[in-house]
């Protein structure tokens, strides 16, 4: 007992170290995030069910979802010059800005093709906060807490109010009349309140700090952005790991809660249950698997959770009650505790001052790849079966994310810093 007590304390003593020693910049983007995915959490298990529900058919919500992140791909090397030049946080503040239209919009559409506004706005929200906060994190965060750091956010955000979020949401949906339109419709009212909040934070409490080099050489776009990426092949390499990795917002996220609902039967309640479970999973598991990633490795970490996300597909198409779908949710959290850990390889591959210009090359390739798939996987949906959406997955990340990775080098004590300069 002695000993439980002892462990409990220096648990307590070495995470308020942890928390005291980061910057207050890291801190605000834990803020942030943690009251983005509270907002997300309360929409995302029903808002393909909301698209669909507007008239749209499975290969229609692929497509709106194509759209949305074909569009944030394109601006993704763009808003990483200006981030570098500018500093993040009024790339951020814009960022946030699109997500207030996406819930806005989303709350009064009245057909599915309105939708489409609203997940351009998302994605491009979406995409340029997380590169916002990516950046932050990168640069804030040394070698040796940079994977418990990116976790915690997860932890807070995808977490505790990603329980949260859930909960709130059936509250409202079974007040509203089931899920429906008219059930589903006022959660976009208050994801954007929320996100309203986090504008205000982002604006008061983030600071302006830049890590560009001064440079006397006149900015150019083009030159800027080839002259991070022509760095070696170890960051063409991760570019293809990158954007298999982020596939499943694409590819099985919008679909997985509709095949629960229609294929499985899964009504406001399992669906909530799901989502719950998944952050439940990173409560339990994003703070330990980011210690061991920051001790042991970052790939030995990957190797443990990539299978478990695998798992909660084969479980989704096989699930014979709604107790395995719940258990799919969980483990589909091991998915967003994954992303953090491989970000932390991919803010090490490259130095601090050209950050914003990588990962905005990141989310191009990530966003591109995305968006096709997400058009096949509806496709895949309506002329093959539902359930071949998550096999094409899963044959995708086994055959060709995995090996890759196998293939990169450990960065967690030997840093890949790219060697090339501004010219």
């Amino acid at each position: 007992m002695e000993f439980f007590f002892k462990s409990q304390s220096d648990f307590i003593s070495n995470g308020l170290a942890f928390l005291k020693r980061q910057e207050k910049d890291w801190k605000v983007t834990v803020a942030r995030t943690s009251l983005d995915r509270l907002a997300y959490q309360m929409v995302f298990p029903y808002l393909s069910i909301y698209i669909i529900s507007l008239g749209a058919s499975a290969t229609k919500l692929g497509m709106v979802n194509s759209i949305g992140m074909i569009i944030a791909a394109a601006t993704g090397p763009l808003t990483g010059w200006y981030m570098d030049r500018l500093g993040p946080k009024k790339i951020y503040l814009v960022g946030i800005a699109f997500m207030a239209v996406s819930y806005l919009v989303y709350g009064i559409a009245q057909n599915w093709e309105t939708a489409i506004i609203a997940m351009i706005a998302y994605w491009l929200g979406f995409s340029t906060g997380i590169h916002s906060c990516a950046t932050i994190c990168g640069n804030c965060l040394a070698n040796q807490d940079r994977a418990t750091g990116m976790t915690i956010c997860e932890t807070v955000g995808a977490g505790l109010l990603g329980m949260a979020g859930p909960m709130l949401a059936t509250w409202v949906i079974s007040l509203g009349g089931g899920v429906n339109v008219k059930g589903i419709r006022p959660l976009f009212f208050l994801g954007l309140l929320v996100t309203c909040g986090a504008y205000m934070l982002v604006q008061s409490q983030l600071s302006e700090r830049q890590w560009t080099k001064k440079s006397d050489r006149k900015p150019n776009l083009f030159k800027d952005v080839y002259s991070v990426v022509k760095g070696g092949k170890h960051l063409n390499r991760w570019l293809i790991i990158a954007s298999i990795s982020q596939v499943p917002r694409g590819m099985v996220f919008p679909f997985s809660q509709v095949y629960a609902y229609q294929a499985k039967g899964a009504d406001e309640f399992i669906l909530a249950a799901m989502v719950t479970g998944s952050a439940l999973a990173s409560i339990l598991f994003a703070i330990p698997l980011g210690r061991l990633a920051d001790r042991a490795g970052r790939k030995k970490a990957l190797y443990l959770m990539i299978p478990l996300f695998w798992l909660s597909n084969l479980l989704l198409i096989w699930a014979p009650s709604p107790a395995f779908l719940v258990l799919a949710g969980i483990l589909q959290g091991f998915f967003y505790i994954g992303t953090p850990v491989a970000g932390a390889i991919e803010r090490e591959l490259v130095p601090a001052d050209q950050m914003g210009r990588w990962v905005g090359v990141n989310r191009f390739f990530k966003m591109l790849l995305g968006a096709i798939l997400a058009l096949i996987a509806g496709i895949i949906w309506d002329k093959i079966g539902p359930q071949y959406v998550f096999i094409a997955f899963l044959c995708i990340d086994m055959l060709i994310r995995m090996p890759l990775l196998i293939s990169m080098p450990e960065t967690l004590h030997t840093t890949l810093k790219t060697t090339t300069s501004e010219a």
